[in-house]
């Protein structure tokens, strides 16, 4: 699986609270599945609910979100795009650690598709899919999000490639 690494990359890039201390980012995938059919193929598709846990962050939520929107638009553009999921597909919790810090827990249903493709004496060649991009490109690489003057989170384009 390559997406949970490349949402945990992107986030501890963009967020400067996890560029000092990227060990405050916890990724999971949760209840898991992999869905393959009867064909001759092997290819499959990892079906999971990606765990994101920040700890003891003292920033502002909204940087952690619009940060992981952008790179959802890239990598699950499905969460947004189709009204059933949506609905439930973004979710989060946060835990008031004290009057500067909390913990949130945002949790992401997620897919990839896996190519396997079968070559010369049992030579299998395998390869993670890049979601399909139903948007336009993005028009700038480098984004900037403020609060006002407060500059909240900065990042690239995250990449459509896998």
């Amino acid at each position: 699986m390559y997406k949970p690494n490349s949402l945990r990359q992107h986030l501890a890039a963009a967020i400067p609270d996890l560029q000092r201390d990227p060990d405050r980012l916890l990724v999971f995938a949760d209840e898991g599945n992999v869905v393959a059919s009867a064909t001759a193929s092997f290819s499959f598709e990892y079906r999971f609910k990606l765990n994101l846990i920040v700890t003891d962050y003292a920033g502002d939520a909204d940087a952690i979100m619009v940060a992981l929107i952008a790179w959802l638009k890239v990598h699950q553009l499905d969460l947004m795009a189709n009204e059933e999921t949506r609905k439930h597909g973004i979710a989060f919790e946060v835990d008031f650690n004290n009057h500067e810090t909390v913990d949130i827990s945002i949790k992401l249903d997620l897919t990839e598709r896996v190519a396997v493709k079968t070559g010369e004496a049992g030579r299998l060649d395998i390869k993670h899919l890049a979601e399909i991009q139903h948007m336009p490109a993005y028009a700038d690489e480098f984004w900037k999000l403020y609060d006002g003057d407060t500059l909240l989170a900065e990042w690239r384009t995250p990449e459509a490639t896998p």
